[in-house]
């Protein structure tokens, strides 16, 4: 997966973000048992419990969202898994940046023409700009 012959740059999820999912699928957990008597509340934090434990299962699976080397990406695709995108079909990498509700949300573009991968800054544990602008001069050598 990695090219040993250069310098391999990963991106991967915060720890304490996985601390906190594993965190919330507890008290979830927790808030089903308490709610066995009220058939929604259990059925309301039981669904809570199975997304939370979902999300930390995949930062646990796959912590590192986004490598690059010498030949191209490794960028995670589905729950857990990855695909090997070779820098010849990279198409474009940016940052789409969307303002709502006075909050500034980004979101790192790869595309290769066929695929669209939207990484954030949760997943890649670095503002997407400066993975982007990582990307680039690694990918020119600048």
């Amino acid at each position: 997966m990695d090219d040993m012959s250069g310098p391999v740059l990963r991106w991967r999820v915060r720890c304490d973000l996985l601390v906190l999912k594993i965190a919330a699928a507890l008290v979830f957990a927790g808030a089903t048992l308490v709610s066995i008597g009220d058939l929604r509340g259990a059925i309301l934090a039981g669904a809570a419990t199975v997304m939370m434990a979902g999300l930390a299962l995949r930062d646990l699976l796959v912590p590192v969202r986004l490598s690059a080397d010498g030949e191209g990406l490794v960028v995670v695709k589905g729950f857990a898994g990855s695909e090997r995108v070779p820098w010849r079909e990279v198409e474009r990498i940016r940052v789409d940046t969307r303002t709502r509700f006075a909050s500034r949300t980004g979101l790192l573009e790869i595309d290769t023409g066929e695929s669209l991968f939207l990484l954030s800054q949760f997943d890649l544990g670095a503002p997407c700009q400066q993975v982007a602008d990582q990307l680039s001069s690694f990918r020119t050598g600048a």
